[in-house]
């Protein structure tokens, strides 16, 4: 069984977010890229495929700062081919976007199984998994815990909210959203990713962005500031005292 896994980049929420002067985007000189934490998962459970029923699994990523500590911790734990897309990302790229640029790549390799990210938060056009499966006229299952494949199918769990799951079967080829692999994405160490570095090549594609279909954003606002806290000082009974003057004062008691 052939797999692909198309994994994007989504800004590090540790750091802080920048707005360009622009007012319409991030600033992309300050934005610290890191992989989908659904891609991530996505990896992880192609890997598992590849484990217990055999296989190829390929993993391409467009190339955002830390593309190569991506692609060669893919390989670290399994990963059979490692493909870098290049394009002009300085203006970023949505999800309508990758969906065309990861298009040839597909095409090309021909996998019997494409898996994705269920989702990314920074996107606001939509799910890349549901969008390259609309391009190759292939069934799309999202929300994906578990993934059986056949021969001619796959068979997938579907996970809802109240704790509810359900099994659905799919045609191959198919498109799956993984919201979490069957086990957590192991932990490679360093020492194995150089090593990896040394014996694994990296493949390069370039590509154009076609954002067409998808949402651009006419202005950026940060997040307005609130009242600080107030921080309450003293022993047990000073501090209950404070209490009892805030709550009063806000009418609450």
């Amino acid at each position: 069984m052939k797999i692909i896994v198309p994994v994007q980049f989504v800004p590090d929420l540790v750091e802080e977010l920048v707005v360009d002067e622009r007012g319409d985007r991030l600033d992309p000189y300050t934005i610290r890229w890191k992989l989908n934490e659904f891609d991530d998962h996505a990896i992880e459970e192609a890997i598992l495929i590849k484990e217990k029923y055999g296989g190829e699994v390929t993993v391409a990523a467009p190339d955002f700062e830390g593309v190569e500590d991506a692609l060669y911790g893919a390989a670290a734990k399994g990963a059979d081919r490692l493909v870098r897309l290049g394009a002009d990302f300085e203006d970023g790229a949505n999800a309508h976007a990758l969906a065309c640029l990861f298009l040839p790549v597909i095409n090309e390799f021909k996998p019997d199984l494409v898996l994705t990210g269920v989702q990314a938060y920074n996107h606001l056009d939509g799910s890349l998994g549901a969008l390259l499966a609309a391009h190759l006229d292939w069934p799309y299952v999202g929300y994906i815990s578990g993934v059986q494949p056949g021969s001619q199918s796959v068979s997938v769990r579907k996970e809802y909210p109240g704790g509810l799951t359900a099994v659905f079967e799919a045609a191959l080829p198919a498109v799956l959203g993984i919201q979490a692999a069957e086990t957590p994405p192991r932990y490679v160490p360093i020492a194995k990713i150089r090593q990896v570095m040394k014996t694994s090549r990296i493949e390069e594609r370039e590509g154009a962005l076609e954002r067409a279909g998808g949402i651009a954003p006419t202005r950026l606002v940060p997040p307005e500031t609130g009242s600080k806290a107030t921080m309450l000082a003293g022993d047990i009974d000073q501090v209950a005292d404070q209490l009892i003057t805030i709550l009063r004062q806000q009418g609450l008691v």
